[in-house]
């Protein structure tokens, strides 16, 4: 009777280490995803042709600004040279968190990705692609989608 109470204790505890590990691993596994959790993070935010995200004067050279579209989506507009823009998805390709701009480079609270605010380029990892540039021009001192 004492090697069937054994038996019986053995397999329950291994079953339960078993499960917990498996529980871990499945955590883990879903901090540690390459792929952004948000979905659409890979492509930029559509915006209408001429739609306004910023006065370029509220920018500095070389600094990046937070703007969001009309409908919504996160994007960062970054002042290039006196009179020229460029604008990025604000979403990070990691794990799909917002993106801060802080001077010249954006960064990524969540897993404390960089990217370059000229050009979206990947400055520092864990996000190993870039992030989706948006079209834009200037018209009448505004930052306007192409």
């Amino acid at each position: 009777m004492t090697a069937e109470l054994h038996s019986r204790r053995t397999v329950l505890t291994t079953g339960a280490a078993v499960a917990g590990a498996a529980v871990g691993a499945v955590a883990l596994t879903a901090c540690g995803s390459d792929t952004p959790s948000s979905g659409s993070a890979a492509a930029p935010p559509a915006a209408a042709p001429g739609e306004a995200l910023a006065a370029l004067s509220d920018i500095e050279v070389g600094q990046a600004k937070a703007a969001k579209t009309a409908d919504g989506k996160d994007v960062i507009v970054t002042r290039t040279a006196e009179g020229t823009a460029a604008a990025f998805s604000a979403i990070c390709t990691h794990q799909g968190c917002a993106v801060v701009p802080e001077g010249a480079e954006l960064k990524c609270p969540c897993h404390n990705s960089i990217f370059d605010a000229a050009t979206g380029a990947v400055k520092k990892g864990p996000a190993n692609q870039p992030l989706p540039s948006i079209a834009v021009k200037v018209a009448n001192g505004q930052v306007v989608t192409a």
